[in-house]
């Protein structure tokens, strides 16, 4: 561990985030008042999902899909319960601005590989575990290197990379790849999706296969 990640990068996000939300509060009630509106009532998603040392927190993002279920009481797909709002707050990234009071508790870093669900932890290779090695982050290497538009095997590869390879260099690095990447809408889906496909299903096709 470099000096960078054992010293300074924690008190980084702890300064940027805090100087971040108070710039990006009008955008923050303005997208919060129009998610009210369109999903007739929740703003914010809130779950739960490992952080480092895959130990579990809350993440909190806005929530960009509605509750509509089926007949049978069942959530209905991402893509039908994607509402035109949520779309253009998820396609700008503006969903993640909530991260921000994760970064400033200490669960969350600025840059660091996604936080992934609980349920994916059972079905990580011993290689792929090793992307909880470092704090979760708001973006990362795999956030500008293909995002949701690439496959689950190439995204962990890219998580593990990012944590063996992790320095100050290249976090300023993926911070400048992001705003580009948020001004381009690009990866936010997979093809054919809505969301990323779930990582479960993933493993399990590959071992059938």
């Amino acid at each position: 561990m470099d000096l960078y990640q054992r010293y300074f990068k924690r008190p980084l996000d702890f300064i940027i985030s805090f100087i971040a939300l108070i710039i990006l509060l009008p955008v923050f009630l303005l997208v919060a008042l129009l998610l009210l509106i369109a999903n007739r009532g929740d703003v914010f998603f809130v779950q739960p999902r490992p952080g480092k040392h895959e130990k579990v927190f809350r993440v909190i993002k806005f929530k960009t899909m509605n509750d509509q279920k089926d007949s049978q009481g069942r959530l209905l797909p991402d893509e039908q319960r994607l509402t035109p709002v949520g779309n253009f707050v998820r396609k700008t990234s503006l969903d993640e601005i909530p991260q921000l009071l994760n970064v400033l508790k200490g669960d969350m870093s600025l840059i660091g590989p996604r936080p992934l669900l609980v349920d994916y932890l059972p079905w990580y290779d011993e290689r792929q575990k090793r992307r909880h090695e470092v704090r979760p982050g708001i973006t990362g290497w795999t956030a500008v290197n293909g995002r949701n538009a690439i496959s689950w095997d190439r995204k962990l590869e890219q998580d593990v990379w990012y944590v063996e390879n992790l320095s100050f260099a290249l976090d300023v690095k993926i911070l400048v790849l992001t705003v580009g990447k948020v001004l381009k809408s690009e990866g936010v889906t997979a093809q054919g999706h809505a969301t990323m496909p779930s990582f479960i299903e993933y493993v399990q096709q590959k071992r059938q296969n």
